[in-house]
């Protein structure tokens, strides 16, 4: 689905954002906060782990991800590797994917780190780690970070992965409010 796809709006766009303005939305790759509603808008706060065309991004509001009331929510998790890799591992692997869209403390790290993203990482993020649409792993070339940059928070994540949820929107919002707030996050220019 692109804009010229979509059916005239039948309420000016404003209007959407407007419903939204009682939740948190501070910017872009802003953590999530404790006891208050957050938005993050798939394509321009990250999330866009799913796609970033307007029919993509439509689903993702409409459906959610990891929203458990919704049947055909997206479901991606990235497994702990506290267990499975050793904490040098851990400390390599974090050198070597914060390389990959900044600096590192050691660069000795990033070689070894690059073996063990070989062995562990690339089914899901892909040997560039881009990441992989089809179930929702980032890319982590780029500068979107939702738990945090650098190498300490990659490490927290490799060990033990957050999982963030976002709701389905569908019944709050209706189809019509759903179509054009995915026209404009689309707009936002993190779509594609």
């Amino acid at each position: 689905m692109t804009t010229a796809d979509t059916p005239p709006m039948s309420t000016p766009i404003s209007m959407v954002v407007e419903q939204f303005s009682t939740f948190r939305s501070d910017g872009q790759f802003i953590p999530f906060s404790v006891g208050k509603d957050t938005i993050i808008f798939p394509g321009y706060d990250g999330g866009a782990e799913w796609g970033g065309k307007a029919d993509q991004i439509q689903q993702t509001i409409t459906h959610g991800i990891r929203f458990a009331s919704d049947p055909d929510t997206r479901i991606s998790e990235m497994p702990g590797f506290g267990d499975i890799i050793t904490p040098e591992q851990i400390t390599q692997v974090s050198a070597y994917v914060a390389s990959l869209s900044g600096k590192v403390q050691d660069a000795s790290l990033i070689e070894p780190g690059a073996k063990v993203f070989a062995e562990n990482c690339v089914a899901c993020h892909g040997a560039n780690a881009k990441g992989n649409r089809e179930f929702g792993a980032p890319d982590l070339t780029d500068a979107i970070w939702l738990y945090g940059s650098g190498e300490a928070a990659i490490a927290a994540q490799v060990r033990a992965p957050k999982h963030g949820v976002m709701p389905a929107w569908i019944d709050r919002l209706g189809e019509t409010k759903v179509k054009e707030l995915a026209v404009y996050v689309h707009s936002l220019g993190g779509g594609e």
